[in-house]
Protein backbone atom coordinates (compact mmCIF):
# COMPACT_ATOMS: atom_id res chain seq x y z
CA UNK A 1 0.00 0.00 0.00
CA UNK A 2 1.40 2.99 -1.09
CA UNK A 3 0.56 7.20 0.34
CA UNK A 4 0.67 10.10 -2.30
CA UNK A 5 4.46 10.52 -2.03
CA UNK A 6 4.66 6.87 -3.14
CA UNK A 7 6.33 5.25 0.32
CA UNK A 8 5.57 1.60 0.82
CA UNK A 9 3.29 1.73 4.09
CA UNK A 10 3.52 -1.12 6.23
CA UNK A 11 0.34 -2.87 7.19
CA UNK A 12 -0.24 -5.56 9.50
CA UNK A 13 2.43 -7.93 9.15
CA UNK A 14 6.21 -8.07 7.56
CA UNK A 15 5.02 -10.90 4.72
CA UNK A 16 2.18 -12.14 3.27
CA UNK A 17 1.88 -15.69 1.00
CA UNK A 18 0.30 -15.33 -2.58
CA UNK A 19 -1.45 -18.23 -3.99
CA UNK A 20 1.61 -19.31 -6.10
CA UNK A 21 3.70 -21.32 -4.46
CA UNK A 22 6.82 -20.47 -2.69
CA UNK A 23 6.76 -16.66 -3.48
CA UNK A 24 6.48 -13.84 -1.30
CA UNK A 25 5.25 -10.35 -1.25
CA UNK A 26 6.98 -8.16 1.56
CA UNK A 27 4.34 -5.40 2.62
CA UNK A 28 6.74 -3.66 4.74
CA UNK A 29 10.39 -2.16 2.67
CA UNK A 30 12.91 -0.26 4.64
CA UNK A 31 13.28 3.10 4.11
CA UNK A 32 15.18 4.08 1.61
CA UNK A 33 17.91 7.32 1.47
CA UNK A 34 16.68 10.13 -0.42
CA UNK A 35 19.81 11.91 -2.30
CA UNK A 36 18.65 15.80 -2.72
CA UNK A 37 20.01 17.42 -5.60
CA UNK A 38 21.91 20.60 -5.05
CA UNK A 39 20.07 23.16 -6.49
CA UNK A 40 21.06 27.10 -6.80
CA UNK A 41 17.92 29.95 -7.31
CA UNK A 42 15.85 32.70 -5.78
CA UNK A 43 14.09 30.38 -3.00
CA UNK A 44 17.67 28.51 -2.58
CA UNK A 45 19.43 32.00 -1.74
CA UNK A 46 16.82 32.84 0.97
CA UNK A 47 17.19 29.46 2.57
CA UNK A 48 20.17 29.60 3.12
CA UNK A 49 20.11 33.28 3.97
CA UNK A 50 17.72 31.85 6.95
CA UNK A 51 20.83 29.67 7.86
CA UNK A 52 22.91 32.08 8.32
CA UNK A 53 20.46 34.54 10.08
CA UNK A 54 19.26 31.69 12.48
CA UNK A 55 22.89 30.52 13.01
CA UNK A 56 24.19 33.61 13.91
CA UNK A 57 21.70 34.58 16.01
CA UNK A 58 21.91 30.71 18.00
CA UNK A 59 25.94 30.53 17.94
CA UNK A 60 26.67 34.25 18.90
CA UNK A 61 24.00 35.70 21.38
CA UNK A 62 25.96 33.80 24.27
CA UNK A 63 28.99 35.32 23.51
CA UNK A 64 27.67 39.14 23.17
CA UNK A 65 28.54 41.35 26.69
CA UNK A 66 25.78 43.11 28.02
CA UNK A 67 26.32 45.27 31.06
CA UNK A 68 29.26 43.42 32.15
CA UNK A 69 27.47 40.06 31.39
CA UNK A 70 26.17 37.60 29.08
CA UNK A 71 23.43 39.10 26.97
CA UNK A 72 21.08 36.39 27.28
CA UNK A 73 21.42 34.14 30.05
CA UNK A 74 19.35 32.07 32.29
CA UNK A 75 20.39 31.16 35.70
CA UNK A 76 18.40 28.28 36.94
CA UNK A 77 20.31 27.58 40.37
CA UNK A 78 19.39 31.75 40.86
CA UNK A 79 16.35 31.43 39.11
CA UNK A 80 17.40 34.48 37.13
CA UNK A 81 16.78 34.95 33.75
CA UNK A 82 18.82 38.17 31.50
CA UNK A 83 17.72 39.10 28.31
CA UNK A 84 19.82 42.01 27.45
CA UNK A 85 18.32 44.92 29.53
CA UNK A 86 15.64 42.75 30.70
CA UNK A 87 15.91 40.90 33.88
CA UNK A 88 13.41 38.63 34.58
CA UNK A 89 12.35 35.72 37.92
CA UNK A 90 10.25 33.15 37.49
CA UNK A 91 7.20 35.40 38.46
CA UNK A 92 7.22 36.65 35.32
CA UNK A 93 6.52 33.58 34.03
CA UNK A 94 3.44 34.92 32.49
CA UNK A 95 5.65 36.86 29.74
CA UNK A 96 7.06 33.25 28.80
CA UNK A 97 3.53 32.92 27.94
CA UNK A 98 2.10 35.49 26.36
CA UNK A 99 5.36 35.30 23.71
CA UNK A 100 4.39 31.33 23.02
CA UNK A 101 0.79 32.44 22.32
CA UNK A 102 2.58 35.02 19.95
CA UNK A 103 4.01 32.21 18.49
CA UNK A 104 1.22 30.49 17.58
CA UNK A 105 -0.68 33.24 16.04
CA UNK A 106 2.35 33.80 13.90
CA UNK A 107 2.33 30.04 12.84
CA UNK A 108 -1.19 29.89 11.81
CA UNK A 109 -1.03 33.24 10.06
CA UNK A 110 2.02 32.23 8.01
CA UNK A 111 0.43 28.32 7.50
CA UNK A 112 -3.40 30.06 6.65
CA UNK A 113 -1.56 32.66 3.90
CA UNK A 114 1.33 30.77 2.83
CA UNK A 115 1.23 26.96 3.53
CA UNK A 116 4.66 25.47 5.95
CA UNK A 117 6.89 28.64 5.21
CA UNK A 118 8.27 27.91 8.86
CA UNK A 119 8.64 24.39 8.10
CA UNK A 120 10.79 25.15 4.54
CA UNK A 121 13.19 28.28 4.98
CA UNK A 122 13.40 28.29 9.78
CA UNK A 123 12.49 25.14 11.22
CA UNK A 124 15.78 23.85 12.70
CA UNK A 125 15.31 20.10 11.00
CA UNK A 126 15.62 21.96 7.78
CA UNK A 127 17.90 24.66 8.67
CA UNK A 128 20.48 21.65 10.90
CA UNK A 129 19.55 19.55 7.64
CA UNK A 130 21.03 21.84 4.76
CA UNK A 131 24.38 22.68 6.50
CA UNK A 132 24.73 18.99 7.23
CA UNK A 133 23.35 18.10 3.18
CA UNK A 134 26.18 21.12 2.59
CA UNK A 135 28.97 18.86 4.16
CA UNK A 136 28.25 15.85 2.57
CA UNK A 137 28.11 17.66 -0.71
CA UNK A 138 31.71 18.80 0.06
CA UNK A 139 32.96 15.58 1.30
CA UNK A 140 31.21 12.80 -0.98
CA UNK A 141 30.18 14.90 -4.07
CA UNK A 142 26.77 15.81 -5.28
CA UNK A 143 23.76 12.89 -5.75
CA UNK A 144 25.07 11.09 -8.13
CA UNK A 145 28.80 10.77 -6.64
CA UNK A 146 26.64 9.92 -3.39
CA UNK A 147 24.89 7.85 -4.78
CA UNK A 148 28.05 5.80 -6.45
CA UNK A 149 29.68 6.03 -3.05
CA UNK A 150 27.91 4.20 -1.05
CA UNK A 151 26.88 1.09 -3.60
CA UNK A 152 30.93 1.29 -4.18
CA UNK A 153 32.88 -1.76 -2.03
CA UNK A 154 34.90 0.08 0.67
CA UNK A 155 38.24 1.63 0.12
CA UNK A 156 40.55 4.25 1.04
CA UNK A 157 38.64 7.13 -1.04
CA UNK A 158 35.22 6.18 0.62
CA UNK A 159 36.81 5.78 4.07
CA UNK A 160 38.64 8.81 4.01
CA UNK A 161 35.24 10.79 2.83
CA UNK A 162 33.30 8.87 5.07
CA UNK A 163 35.18 9.48 7.73
CA UNK A 164 35.55 13.35 7.25
CA UNK A 165 31.94 13.43 6.77
CA UNK A 166 31.08 12.02 10.36
CA UNK A 167 34.41 13.97 12.17
CA UNK A 168 32.59 17.12 10.73
CA UNK A 169 28.81 16.09 11.87
CA UNK A 170 30.23 15.39 14.75
CA UNK A 171 31.68 18.95 15.49
CA UNK A 172 28.57 20.47 14.25
CA UNK A 173 26.59 18.34 16.78
CA UNK A 174 28.66 18.78 19.88
CA UNK A 175 29.41 22.42 18.98
CA UNK A 176 25.39 22.75 18.65
CA UNK A 177 25.26 21.03 22.36
CA UNK A 178 27.72 23.31 23.75
CA UNK A 179 25.90 26.46 22.48
CA UNK A 180 22.91 25.31 23.78
CA UNK A 181 24.05 24.93 27.49
CA UNK A 182 25.91 28.62 27.13
CA UNK A 183 22.86 29.83 27.37
CA UNK A 184 22.63 28.39 30.94
CA UNK A 185 25.72 28.55 31.96
CA UNK A 186 27.94 31.68 31.64
CA UNK A 187 29.47 30.38 28.15
CA UNK A 188 32.70 31.72 28.89
CA UNK A 189 33.08 29.97 32.17
CA UNK A 190 31.66 26.59 30.02
CA UNK A 191 34.46 27.21 27.76
CA UNK A 192 37.20 27.40 30.27
CA UNK A 193 36.08 24.53 31.95
CA UNK A 194 36.07 22.46 28.25
CA UNK A 195 39.68 22.38 28.08
CA UNK A 196 40.00 20.78 31.63
CA UNK A 197 36.71 18.74 30.60
CA UNK A 198 35.81 19.55 34.51
CA UNK A 199 32.10 20.19 33.16
CA UNK A 200 28.99 19.01 36.04
CA UNK A 201 26.95 16.48 35.26
CA UNK A 202 24.20 17.79 33.84
CA UNK A 203 26.60 20.32 31.39
CA UNK A 204 27.68 16.36 30.07
CA UNK A 205 24.56 15.23 29.63
CA UNK A 206 22.53 18.01 27.39
CA UNK A 207 25.89 19.03 25.84
CA UNK A 208 25.82 15.22 24.64
CA UNK A 209 22.24 14.90 24.53
CA UNK A 210 21.47 18.05 22.09
CA UNK A 211 24.64 17.47 20.16
CA UNK A 212 24.19 13.50 19.14
CA UNK A 213 19.99 14.58 18.88
CA UNK A 214 21.32 17.32 16.28
CA UNK A 215 23.51 14.43 14.89
CA UNK A 216 20.85 12.05 14.55
CA UNK A 217 17.98 14.39 13.16
CA UNK A 218 20.15 16.16 10.49
CA UNK A 219 22.65 13.58 9.91
CA UNK A 220 20.26 10.43 9.41
CA UNK A 221 16.60 10.95 10.09
CA UNK A 222 16.19 14.12 7.81
CA UNK A 223 13.27 14.39 6.19
CA UNK A 224 11.48 11.04 8.71
CA UNK A 225 11.33 13.52 11.18
CA UNK A 226 9.40 16.00 8.85
CA UNK A 227 7.09 13.64 8.13
CA UNK A 228 6.59 10.83 10.59
CA UNK A 229 7.70 12.69 13.81
CA UNK A 230 6.62 16.48 13.76
CA UNK A 231 2.84 16.85 14.25
CA UNK A 232 2.65 19.62 12.22
CA UNK A 233 2.46 17.72 9.07
CA UNK A 234 -0.21 16.27 10.78
CA UNK A 235 -2.47 18.88 11.73
CA UNK A 236 -1.88 21.99 8.92
CA UNK A 237 -4.80 20.82 6.75
CA UNK A 238 -6.99 22.29 9.49
CA UNK A 239 -5.36 25.98 8.80
CA UNK A 240 -5.17 25.26 5.28
CA UNK A 241 -8.13 26.08 2.15
CA UNK A 242 -8.33 26.74 -1.55
CA UNK A 243 -6.83 29.82 -1.23
CA UNK A 244 -3.76 29.36 0.92
CA UNK A 245 -0.31 30.29 -0.83
CA UNK A 246 1.76 26.53 -1.89
CA UNK A 247 4.11 24.76 -3.68
CA UNK A 248 1.96 23.87 -6.63
CA UNK A 249 1.95 22.09 -10.27
CA UNK A 250 0.28 23.65 -13.06
CA UNK A 251 -1.32 20.59 -14.73
CA UNK A 252 -3.57 22.57 -17.33
CA UNK A 253 -0.27 23.59 -18.18
CA UNK A 254 2.43 20.61 -18.42
CA UNK A 255 -0.11 18.19 -19.14
CA UNK A 256 0.64 15.51 -20.84
CA UNK A 257 4.53 15.47 -19.72
CA UNK A 258 7.15 14.23 -22.20
CA UNK A 259 10.69 14.29 -23.09
CA UNK A 260 11.08 16.39 -26.19
CA UNK A 261 14.01 18.51 -27.92
CA UNK A 262 14.89 22.27 -27.22
CA UNK A 263 13.52 23.05 -31.37
CA UNK A 264 10.66 20.21 -31.12
CA UNK A 265 7.44 21.93 -31.63
CA UNK A 266 6.12 20.45 -28.26
CA UNK A 267 2.35 21.95 -28.98
CA UNK A 268 2.03 20.33 -32.05
CA UNK A 269 2.91 17.09 -31.18
CA UNK A 270 0.41 17.60 -28.19
CA UNK A 271 2.63 18.03 -25.30
CA UNK A 272 2.70 20.18 -22.25
CA UNK A 273 5.13 22.42 -20.82
CA UNK A 274 6.65 19.44 -18.43
CA UNK A 275 9.60 17.63 -19.97
CA UNK A 276 9.51 15.14 -17.49
CA UNK A 277 12.79 15.30 -16.46
CA UNK A 278 12.51 14.29 -13.05
CA UNK A 279 14.73 16.90 -11.78
CA UNK A 280 11.46 18.30 -8.93
CA UNK A 281 11.99 14.69 -7.67
CA UNK A 282 15.97 14.44 -7.60
CA UNK A 283 16.09 18.02 -5.73
CA UNK A 284 13.05 17.21 -2.78
CA UNK A 285 14.48 16.67 0.85
CA UNK A 286 11.55 14.88 1.40
CA UNK A 287 11.10 12.49 -2.17
CA UNK A 288 8.04 13.50 -3.44
CA UNK A 289 7.00 14.02 -6.99
CA UNK A 290 4.75 17.81 -6.87
CA UNK A 291 3.20 16.77 -9.86
CA UNK A 292 0.97 14.33 -8.18
CA UNK A 293 -0.66 17.43 -5.74
CA UNK A 294 -0.59 18.91 -2.46
CA UNK A 295 0.98 16.22 -0.31
CA UNK A 296 1.52 16.38 3.64
CA UNK A 297 5.14 15.51 2.55
CA UNK A 298 5.81 18.87 1.06
CA UNK A 299 7.36 20.92 3.44
CA UNK A 300 7.32 24.17 0.56
CA UNK A 301 11.23 24.39 0.66
CA UNK A 302 10.49 25.87 -3.09
CA UNK A 303 13.40 23.65 -4.39
CA UNK A 304 11.23 22.09 -7.55
CA UNK A 305 10.26 25.63 -7.87
CA UNK A 306 13.76 26.52 -8.50
CA UNK A 307 15.26 23.59 -10.29
CA UNK A 308 12.18 24.14 -12.88
CA UNK A 309 12.60 27.39 -13.30
CA UNK A 310 15.84 26.78 -14.54
CA UNK A 311 14.81 24.11 -17.15
CA UNK A 312 12.12 26.46 -18.36
CA UNK A 313 14.48 29.09 -18.78
CA UNK A 314 16.90 26.25 -20.85
CA UNK A 315 13.78 25.23 -22.88
CA UNK A 316 13.15 29.00 -23.45
CA UNK A 317 9.63 28.38 -21.60
CA UNK A 318 7.68 31.03 -19.30
CA UNK A 319 8.78 30.18 -15.89
CA UNK A 320 6.12 29.12 -13.04
CA UNK A 321 5.10 25.85 -14.13
CA UNK A 322 5.73 24.95 -10.91
CA UNK A 323 5.56 28.08 -8.46
CA UNK A 324 3.50 29.41 -5.17
CA UNK A 325 -0.39 29.50 -6.09
CA UNK A 326 -3.54 28.74 -4.72
CA UNK A 327 -5.53 25.60 -5.88
CA UNK A 328 -8.82 28.08 -6.81
CA UNK A 329 -5.61 30.59 -8.27
CA UNK A 330 -4.94 27.06 -10.40
CA UNK A 331 -8.57 26.25 -11.75
CA UNK A 332 -9.66 29.34 -12.41
CA UNK A 333 -6.59 30.69 -14.15
CA UNK A 334 -6.27 33.88 -11.71
CA UNK A 335 -3.39 36.41 -12.08
CA UNK A 336 -0.61 36.93 -9.27
CA UNK A 337 -2.59 40.28 -8.33
CA UNK A 338 -5.99 38.14 -8.36
CA UNK A 339 -4.52 35.61 -6.44
CA UNK A 340 -2.91 37.88 -3.48
CA UNK A 341 -6.13 39.37 -3.10
CA UNK A 342 -7.74 36.50 -2.28
CA UNK A 343 -4.77 35.04 -0.14
CA UNK A 344 -5.83 37.87 1.98
CA UNK A 345 -9.32 36.64 3.19
CA UNK A 346 -11.19 37.31 6.62
CA UNK A 347 -9.22 33.80 8.32
CA UNK A 348 -5.81 35.85 7.54
CA UNK A 349 -7.19 39.59 8.39
CA UNK A 350 -8.03 37.84 11.87
CA UNK A 351 -5.20 36.16 12.53
CA UNK A 352 -3.12 39.25 11.28
CA UNK A 353 -4.87 41.21 13.78
CA UNK A 354 -5.27 39.39 16.83
CA UNK A 355 -1.02 38.93 16.07
CA UNK A 356 -0.58 42.84 15.96
CA UNK A 357 -2.59 43.32 19.40
CA UNK A 358 -0.69 40.45 21.24
CA UNK A 359 2.74 41.82 20.05
CA UNK A 360 1.37 45.43 21.28
CA UNK A 361 -0.32 44.31 24.66
CA UNK A 362 3.06 42.18 25.10
CA UNK A 363 5.70 45.19 24.30
CA UNK A 364 4.04 47.44 26.23
CA UNK A 365 3.44 45.38 29.53
CA UNK A 366 7.19 44.64 29.36
CA UNK A 367 8.13 48.67 28.96
CA UNK A 368 5.42 49.22 32.13
CA UNK A 369 6.63 46.09 34.03
CA UNK A 370 7.42 47.28 37.60
CA UNK A 371 11.20 47.69 38.58
CA UNK A 372 10.88 45.02 40.92
CA UNK A 373 8.12 42.62 42.45
CA UNK A 374 6.82 41.83 46.46
CA UNK A 375 5.18 38.22 47.63
CA UNK A 376 3.91 38.74 50.84
CA UNK A 377 3.78 35.10 52.79
CA UNK A 378 2.81 34.72 56.41
CA UNK A 379 4.60 33.27 59.23
CA UNK A 380 2.51 30.00 59.23
CA UNK A 381 4.67 29.25 62.68
CA UNK A 382 2.72 32.50 64.63
CA UNK A 383 -0.16 32.93 63.41
CA UNK A 384 -0.98 35.97 66.09
CA UNK A 385 0.05 36.38 69.43
CA UNK A 386 0.16 38.62 72.47
CA UNK A 387 3.02 40.58 72.95
CA UNK A 388 3.35 43.27 76.12
CA UNK A 389 0.83 46.12 76.88
CA UNK A 390 -2.00 43.72 75.33
CA UNK A 391 -0.81 44.32 71.61
CA UNK A 392 -1.35 41.76 68.84
CA UNK A 393 1.19 40.94 66.35
CA UNK A 394 1.17 39.30 63.01
CA UNK A 395 4.52 38.15 61.51
CA UNK A 396 5.12 38.31 57.60
CA UNK A 397 7.77 37.69 55.87
CA UNK A 398 7.94 40.02 52.63
CA UNK A 399 10.48 38.77 49.33
CA UNK A 400 11.43 41.36 47.08
CA UNK A 401 12.82 40.73 43.97
CA UNK A 402 14.67 43.70 42.43
CA UNK A 403 14.26 44.01 38.66
CA UNK A 404 17.43 45.76 38.39
CA UNK A 405 20.74 45.96 37.79
CA UNK A 406 21.49 48.21 40.73
CA UNK A 407 21.46 48.19 44.66
CA UNK A 408 18.10 49.81 45.58
CA UNK A 409 16.58 50.85 48.80
CA UNK A 410 13.07 50.17 50.07
CA UNK A 411 10.57 51.37 52.66
CA UNK A 412 7.65 48.84 53.77
CA UNK A 413 4.64 50.97 54.99
CA UNK A 414 1.21 49.87 55.98
CA UNK A 415 -2.19 50.28 54.92
CA UNK A 416 -5.80 49.76 55.22
CA UNK A 417 -5.62 48.36 58.92
CA UNK A 418 -5.88 51.39 62.01
CA UNK A 419 -3.23 51.87 64.69
CA UNK A 420 -0.96 49.27 62.79
CA UNK A 421 2.34 49.79 62.85
CA UNK A 422 6.00 47.94 61.99
CA UNK A 423 7.98 46.67 65.21
CA UNK A 424 10.92 45.53 62.63
CA UNK A 425 12.90 48.28 60.80
CA UNK A 426 11.07 50.05 57.81
CA UNK A 427 14.06 50.26 55.39
CA UNK A 428 16.40 47.59 53.60
CA UNK A 429 18.36 47.19 50.80
CA UNK A 430 18.25 44.61 48.08
CA UNK A 431 21.44 44.08 45.71
CA UNK A 432 21.38 44.25 41.51
CA UNK A 433 18.91 41.06 40.34
CA UNK A 434 18.43 39.65 43.46
CA UNK A 435 15.47 38.80 45.82
CA UNK A 436 15.28 39.13 49.74
CA UNK A 437 13.66 37.58 52.22
CA UNK A 438 12.38 40.60 55.16
CA UNK A 439 10.64 38.98 58.05
CA UNK A 440 8.37 41.48 59.16
CA UNK A 441 6.41 42.09 62.33
CA UNK A 442 3.31 44.35 62.57
CA UNK A 443 1.14 44.90 65.82
CA UNK A 444 -1.90 46.84 66.89
CA UNK A 445 -2.82 48.27 70.33
CA UNK A 446 -5.22 47.25 72.31
CA UNK A 447 -7.91 49.34 71.28
CA UNK A 448 -7.69 48.80 67.71
CA UNK A 449 -7.88 45.30 68.92
CA UNK A 450 -11.57 45.88 70.49
CA UNK A 451 -12.41 48.13 67.50
CA UNK A 452 -11.63 45.28 65.01
CA UNK A 453 -13.05 42.49 67.12
CA UNK A 454 -11.68 38.64 66.55
CA UNK A 455 -11.14 37.25 62.91
CA UNK A 456 -8.95 37.80 59.71
CA UNK A 457 -9.23 41.64 58.84
CA UNK A 458 -7.12 42.59 55.42
CA UNK A 459 -3.83 44.41 55.79
CA UNK A 460 -1.89 46.05 52.70
CA UNK A 461 2.01 45.93 52.41
CA UNK A 462 3.44 48.88 50.74
CA UNK A 463 6.91 49.30 49.25
CA UNK A 464 8.06 51.96 47.72
CA UNK A 465 11.76 52.26 45.78
CA UNK A 466 13.61 55.13 47.85
CA UNK A 467 15.01 57.25 44.61
CA UNK A 468 18.38 57.34 44.12
CA UNK A 469 19.56 60.11 41.46
CA UNK A 470 17.26 60.57 38.63
CA UNK A 471 15.22 57.56 39.08
CA UNK A 472 11.81 57.50 39.26
CA UNK A 473 10.01 56.40 42.22
CA UNK A 474 7.89 53.29 42.10
CA UNK A 475 5.70 51.41 44.75
CA UNK A 476 4.29 47.90 44.88
CA UNK A 477 1.02 46.78 47.22
CA UNK A 478 0.45 43.13 48.28
CA UNK A 479 -2.76 42.55 49.94
CA UNK A 480 -2.48 39.80 52.93
CA UNK A 481 -4.66 39.61 55.90
CA UNK A 482 -3.82 40.28 60.29
CA UNK A 483 -5.56 37.41 62.12
CA UNK A 484 -6.43 38.61 66.07
CA UNK A 485 -7.33 35.86 68.26
CA UNK A 486 -10.22 35.60 69.83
Amino acid sequence: MKDSGSRVIPIAAATATTGVEGETVWLYEKQKKIYPRSVSGWFASWRWLMVWVTQLVFYGLPWLEWNDRQAVLFELASRRFYIFGLVLHPQDFIYLTALLVICAYSLFLFTAAAGRLWCGFACPQTVYTEIFLWVERHTEGDRIARMRLDAAPWSFNKLWRKSAKQAIWLAIGLWTGFTLVGYFTPIHVLWAEAFTLSFGPWEWFWVLFYGFATYGNAGYLREQVCIYMCPYARFQSAMFDRDTMIVSYDPQRGEPRGSRGRKVDYKAQGLGDCINCGLCVQVCPTGIDIREGLQYQCISCAACVDVCNEVMDKMSYPRGLIRFATQNGLVHRWTRSQTLKRVLRPRVLIYGGVLVLLCIGFVVSLAMRDPFRVDVVRDRGTLARLVGDGQIENVYRLQVMNATESSQRYRVLLDGLPGAVLSSTPDFEVGPAEARWLPVSVQIPPASVRELGPGAHPIQFRVERIAQGDEAPAAVQEKSTFVVPR
